[in-house]
């Protein structure tokens, strides 16, 4: 999406105002509150956009990994997300609400396409950009003034320059979760997947990245099977906190592991995340141990 976005002129007295007032009030409403809506649209985004890469069972990484079909059935997916989250029905165009037909568009890209039927009709817009992990959710009248003069092949037309204007902005350049391994230094990703096996991969990822919180997809990604949970156990010396425990790497859960994460002062580390570090005092070694857990520390 473009960085830069003017600012909305649908404010009292513009033509679109009172319609578009209604339907977002309708919309937070229905998803409990401002506060619900910003978390549960972000989070409905990270996962439409992950479930279509399955890096687990693909191996990619990045949504310019997919191919173009893939790409158009995010739009779709975000479209019955959406749908389910608001608790709203199939309509003459995506859905409807308050009685009004409202077209849902989604794009990864800087603009959504607006198909003929919708023209003079309500679209609610979605946007993620995920180079930014950032996203987009307003609502606009489609009137022709507001879309390009030109068209595609499909006779979809984008919105017009001037267009934007005319969007009432629920929220804009909101943060979503961004994807793991975008995030993650690209030398390292690149180590932890030349590995040969499960074990070795998930070795590589908590060797590597450490001191920061690690979920369960980005788990499940590195081992590569169904119980990937057995990779972070320990398994008679050759499971992945066996390896690490010889390294002085001690390998936490978000919820087992809560107090000790906060004793070796390591960010906080969500319940369905595991987090590592190395340990390089007695001190903590003593903690980890009391803990439960182990590091094989040189004796003096």
């Amino acid at each position: 999406m473009k960085q830069k976005l003017p600012d909305s002129l649908v404010v009292p007295g513009h033509p679109d105002f009172g319609l578009l007032f209604e339907l977002m009030a309708e919309i937070t409403t229905r998803a409990g509150g401002a506060l619900a809506l910003e978390y549960d649209v972000p989070q409905m985004l990270r996962r439409c956009i992950d479930d279509v890469i399955m890096t687990p069972k693909t191996g990619r990484r990045a949504y310019e990994d997919l191919e173009k079909t893939e790409k158009t059935y995010i739009g779709t997916r975000v479209e019955i997300e959406l749908r389910a989250l608001l608790g709203v029905k199939k309509g003459r165009l995506d859905t409807e609400i308050l009685d009004h037909d409202v077209d849902i568009k989604h794009t990864m890209g800087t603009n959504w396409m607006i198909p003929t039927e919708a023209l003079d009709s309500v679209c609610l817009l979605v946007a993620a950009d995920e180079a930014r992990a950032r996203c987009y959710l307003g609502l606009i009248k489609a009137r022709p003034d507001y879309l390009t003069r030109g068209q595609n092949k499909d006779a979809k037309r984008s919105i017009s320059a001037e267009g934007f204007k005319h969007i009432f902005w629920l929220f804009k350049d909101h943060p979503y979760p961004a994807n793991f391994w975008r995030t993650a230094d690209a030398e390292a990703v690149e180590q932890i997947f030349a590995a040969a096996t499960g074990n070795e991969r998930m070795a590589q990822l908590f060797r590597l990245i450490q001191r920061q919180p690690i979920h369960r997809d980005a788990v499940e990604a590195v081992a590569q099977q169904k119980d990937f949970m057995r990779r972070i156990r320990a398994d008679g010396g050759h499971g992945t906190r066996d390896i690490l425990a010889r390294e002085q790497i001690v390998l936490l859960e978000g919820q087992k592991d809560a107090q000790l994460i906060k004793a070796l002062e390591l960010p906080p580390c969500p319940a369905s995340a595991f987090i590592s570090c190395r340990i390089e005092s007695s001190y903590h070694a003593r903690m980890v141990e009391q803990s439960r857990h182990h590091v094989e520390w040189p004796t003096p």
